[in-house]
């Protein structure tokens, strides 16, 4: 299959790029870089000892490389130690760009690691977007298999996908040491899963892994320092209404959720379809403001404490946007109600419900519009959908 080109955007200085395993940065850069950067791949057990053991022989490989001005590093957070010797090339002003990438900034911040004062940006690289598959795109697809492009053209993605989480326990957890009890922390990933797209109750999530609560806290810093997990926070600016506290939970792409999710004769299977498209809006917004050049917006829900809730709220400097995803192919006018709620407490703000059917509607001031089509339109540095 060909290289599909992807939304994101090379800074023209030095950068960090992070982003789970799987979703394409060494492939993206080998094509960008293919001719004119030198290489370390510290994955590569040869290189990682050399680096590891002497770091300033970096120094010594750009002296003796004077043709590349590009220097990449692949997988910089099993070396922290070369971020001192890349600040110091830097300083030294001699029109040197790296490019870090990194799977994960745990080890980074655990070892308070040089991270260049601001010398290099930080930028990430997501899951595919649907805009960037075009026409091959399938919400369908997306929703049981997830968008890691690893899964592209892959005869089994479920085998895979099964592959890819055995990968980060053994060879990211385990070996790193992450946790000492490798059998609690795969039961608190099934656990966790059933809070994929729900508010976060660490308490209860503790309750049902049998261990302690700051054990869960711990796994949970560990997802997301992974990159497999994040949480939205709530929108409280100028709260007019009392709100919840708890944030939002959600595994980084659908697949991975479906995979971790058990399912039973007692699950729903629209009540799990309806948290993997939720999941998936999510993942799509998340790459549309780190892709985004303008990187002061930021990813929120809205819940009240007397229940009404709106999924996502997008707020920054041009953008206010409320989001509500629906896993129905019709829309009642009860599904508004949350929405309606918020843009009378906050009228600049514009509102849009997400949902499985083929109808544009209008209910008074909210936009019900496909799924599917919001996800295909959706680009980064442009409104998220012009009406």
């Amino acid at each position: 299959m060909p290289y599909i080109q992807r939304l994101f955007e090379e800074p023209e200085d030095s950068y960090f790029l992070f982003g789970p395993r799987g979703v394409g940065k060494s492939t993206y850069l080998k094509l960008k870089h293919e001719n004119d950067a030198i290489w370390i791949d510290l994955l590569k057990p040869d290189e990682y000892r050399s680096y590891f053991a002497k770091p300033e022989r970096l120094h010594d490989l750009i002296i003796g490389s004077p043709k590349k001005s590009i220097i990449i590093v692949d997988e910089i957070q099993r070396a922290p130690n070369l971020l001192s010797v890349i600040h110091s090339i830097i300083e030294e002003k001699r029109n040197f760009k790296f490019i870090l990438t990194g799977s994960s900034a745990r080890k980074l911040k655990k070892t308070n690691a040089d991270l260049l004062g601001g010398r290099a940006l930080y930028c990430s690289l997501s899951t595919f977007m649907a805009a960037e598959l075009g026409q091959i795109f399938s919400l369908e697809h997306a929703l049981e298999f997830g968008l890691l492009p690893l899964l592209l053209d892959a005869k089994n993605p479920q085998q895979m996908l099964h592959a890819y989480v055995s990968l980060y326990l053994h060879e990211e957890i385990q070996a790193e040491g992450l946790v000492r009890n490798l059998e609690n922390f795969s039961r608190f990933l099934e656990v966790v899963s059933f809070s994929h797209a729900a508010t976060l109750n660490v308490t209860n999530v503790a309750r049902e892994c049998e261990v302690k609560r700051k054990t869960v806290e711990n796994y949970i810093q560990i997802l997301e320092d992974l990159l497999l997990a994040f949480q939205l926070p709530i929108f409280s600016k100028r709260a007019k209404r009392e709100l919840s506290i708890h944030p939002k939970f959600y595994l980084f792409d659908a697949g991975v959720y479906n995979i971790l999710r058990p399912q039973g004769p007692f699950d729903k299977t629209e009540e799990i379809n309806g948290a993997a498209l939720e999941g998936l809006v999510a993942q799509h917004l998340m790459a549309w403001i780190d892709y985004t050049i303008d990187k002061k917006y930021r990813l929120h829900f809205w819940r009240t404490r007397s229940g009404l809730e709106v999924d996502f709220i997008i707020y920054g400097p041009k953008y206010f946007w409320a989001i509500e995803v629906k896993n129905a192919k019709r829309i009642h006018p009860y599904d508004t109600r949350a929405l309606k709620a918020f843009i009378e407490d906050y009228p600049q703000a514009k509102a849009l419900l997400l949902y499985r059917g083929k109808e544009y509607v209008k209910q008074d001031n909210v936009l019900c519009i496909p799924c599917e089509d919001f996800l295909k339109q959706l680009k980064p540095n442009q409104d998220i959908w012009n009406d």
